[in-house]
């Protein structure tokens, strides 16, 4: 259910590491958590975060909730078609929901993360 080459926080973002750069996102079961997401507030790019800070938060029809940086480091890249289109996260949340690109500056961090089978049990006992 859950990309294996990603890493997933027990926050439900889930991270895709090229290089030096996560691709960062929420996971599929918080988008089924929250139902139809309707809005999505993300950080600007150049915006430096630790691990654990709020970037950003998800809005649904249910709901709001707060996205957290998996990892320390600059945001590089944001998703800026979820401005237009937020619902592709409900559509796409391991694809092309993805909501930012940091650059991070501490690869021991990716330690602290979940492999797909471990965040899978995780969000059985959720």
């Amino acid at each position: 259910m859950y990309p294996k080459d990603y890493l997933y926080s027990n926050e439900h973002e889930w991270v895709k590491v090229e290089g030096d750069v996560a691709i960062v996102g929420i996971t599929s079961f918080a988008q089924n958590q929250l139902g139809d997401v309707v809005f999505v507030e993300l950080p600007t790019v150049g915006h430096v975060f630790d691990a654990g800070d709020e970037i950003g938060t998800v809005e649904s029809v249910k709901a709001v909730a707060e996205i957290y940086s998996p990892l320390s480091g600059e945001v590089v890249e944001v998703n800026d078609a979820l401005a237009d289109d937020a619902e592709v996260i409900n559509e796409d949340a391991h694809g092309d929901g993805w909501m930012v690109k940091v650059r991070f500056n501490n690869e021991d961090e990716l330690k602290s993360l979940m492999d797909a089978e471990a965040y899978e049990s995780f969000t059985q006992g959720d």
